[in-house]
């Protein structure tokens, strides 16, 4: 694949949008499964040469075999393991990237991968909040680090960062802390937003998108409980005294529940997290890659993130009130997430 240099130092017009995905380079971090897998499906779909990092073999090597069926006559494809929380894993990354592909250059990196965790500052476990920030922001900041030289090789080039509707509300309701994952996916928001200028004036052929997502179908649930060493079917009964306690707190009586009880709620609410959202990974895939075509620089994914949206903007201060999220849950948006008293 041959690459061509941006020299242009022309910082006033704004290039235009990527609005072909046929024979551009996309990286997509965390693409064994959910969104990541539909974006690596999608963008081979329409052409795009297509490189996907994750933790997980088997899960890339689905992402791989469904891209390959689904993809466009010469469409490349390439996988890696590589642990986004670590810069030197994402290093090579791009390396295998540039040596598979024999390019100097990458028109589009999704810094898509992520997981929850770190509920509490105030009760909860130091190394599970430093795991998710870790991968959740430092992925981002990572990969951008990364790849950067082959984005700015490129004569046009745009970043698309995944944060999420907590890096606008940050928690699960009224009731339920969200601390690591909203400060973590607020931090890469306004990571985002402040490439937005730094690319104008630096860098103007590259871009920058920040999607937030809604309740989406995706496996972050269950990635999140096997990243701390939990299986979601199998809780600890050290998982359990914490939900006993959590409930306990907010004046819910579960006294009479047993703790194989908890641990079937535990596995269907994992469950239900990717099969019962209101709008999959393959629908957001689509909403995502749209946004890019068209040029925006700001991608809701999902009514319920647009609606939390407007409700935000509407009456900010109220954001952490009952009465703001029983507004939410009676227009049906996030009943299955927030966690009530």
């Amino acid at each position: 694949m041959s690459t061509t240099a941006h020299t242009s130092t022309d910082s006033t017009a704004a290039p235009a949008p990527i609005s072909d995905f046929s024979g551009q380079i996309a990286v997509v971090t965390g693409g064994g499964s959910g969104m990541g897998r539909e974006l690596a499906i999608q963008l081979a779909t329409a052409g795009a040469h297509v490189a996907i990092c994750d933790v997980d073999t088997e899960n890339m090597d689905v992402t791989l075999e469904l891209a390959a069926a689904a993809a466009a006559p010469g469409v490349e494809l390439t996988a890696a393991i590589a642990n986004v929380a670590e810069r030197s894993e994402l290093d090579a990354f791009a390396t295998h990237v540039a040596t598979e592909f024999e390019t100097g250059s990458i028109n589009l990196l999704f810094n898509n991968a992520g997981v929850s965790g770190g509920p509490s500052i105030v009760n909860g476990d130091e190394a599970s909040w430093d795991r998710t920030f870790a991968i959740t922001w430092g992925g981002v900041l990572n990969g951008t680090r990364a790849f950067l030289p082959l984005l700015l090789a490129a004569r046009r080039a745009q970043v698309v960062n995944t944060s999420s509707v907590n890096g606008m509300w940050a928690c699960l309701g009224p009731h339920g802390p969200h601390t690591c994952y909203s400060a973590a996916k607020f931090a890469v928001k306004g990571f985002t937003e402040a490439l937005i200028v730094d690319f104008r004036m630096n860098a103007p052929h590259v871009t920058a998108a920040v999607v937030m997502p809604g309740h989406i179908g995706t496996a972050i649930m269950k990635n999140s409980f096997v990243a701390m060493g939990l299986d979601p079917k199998h809780v600890s009964d050290e998982f359990i005294a914490q939900t006993r306690d959590t409930y306990a707190k907010r004046g819910v009586d579960i006294s009479a529940a047993s703790d194989e009880d908890i641990r079937n709620v535990v596995a269907l609410q994992v469950d239900a997290f990717e099969h019962a959202a209101p709008t999959s990974a393959a629908e957001a895939a689509t909403i995502i890659l749209d946004g890019i075509k068209a040029g925006e620089w700001r991608i809701l994914v999902g009514t319920d993130a647009q609606v939390l949206d407007a409700a935000l903007r509407a009456d900010p201060t109220a954001a952490y009130d009952v009465d703001f999220t029983d507004r939410l849950t009676a227009a049906g948006h996030f009943g299955g997430l927030i966690r009530e008293g």
